[in-house]
């Protein structure tokens, strides 16, 4: 069984990237088990927090989730053409003990995806996470990109009603669960 974490960057409860993950999570291929991470009750990182109260529940729960996983998925929304701050913290969190990162991060696949109101369906924020991910040490999948543009026409009440990018999300999952599951091979 190849287990992947999705994990969306949105805080939002009618995000279209929780709903794209949500989604996500219903086309798992066989054999494949997708769980839904969450970023939700993480506070902004404090290294004096970190000192006298260590790691925040929330985060050690998330990172023993992408610890345990066989790859992860990062459904990214795009915020003035970058990584969403709340997000960017949650994995800088992630990455605290910097002697944890091997074991959350390292040679682990990550695939990233995303959905937005505008034109460019995430691409400005795919493209900022891959310095992040490159300095974590994760095996960025580059198999195919989805970014979802206009999302509020193909994305209603929290469900894809477009068939043509129900088809593009699933396929996305398909080959991301191949590729963690060659490279676990």
């Amino acid at each position: 069984m190849t287990r992947l974490v999705a994990i969306s960057g949105s805080l939002r409860k009618g995000s279209f990237n929780t709903a794209l993950l949500r989604a996500a999570l219903d086309m798992a291929p066989e054999g494949v088990e997708i769980v839904e991470g969450t970023i939700r009750g993480i506070p902004l990182y404090d290294a004096d927090m970190e000192a006298s109260d260590g790691i925040p529940q929330a985060v050690a729960r998330l990172k023993d989730q992408v610890s345990e996983a066989d790859g992860v998925i990062l459904f990214t929304p795009e915020y003035n053409n970058g990584i969403p701050g709340v997000f960017k913290n949650a994995i800088d969190w992630m990455s605290r003990p910097p002697a944890d990162i091997p074991r959350v991060f390292g040679g682990k696949p990550f695939a990233i995806a995303g959905a937005s109101p505008g034109n460019f369906g995430t691409l400005l924020s795919q493209e900022a996470w891959l310095p992040t991910m490159r300095t974590l040490g994760t095996v960025p999948w580059f198999g195919a990109k989805l970014m979802v543009s206009r999302a509020a026409t193909v994305i209603e009440d929290g469900r894809i009603v477009d068939e043509a990018t129900e088809k593009k999300l699933r396929d996305f999952i398909a080959g991301f669960a191949a590729f963690v599951a060659n490279f676990k091979g």
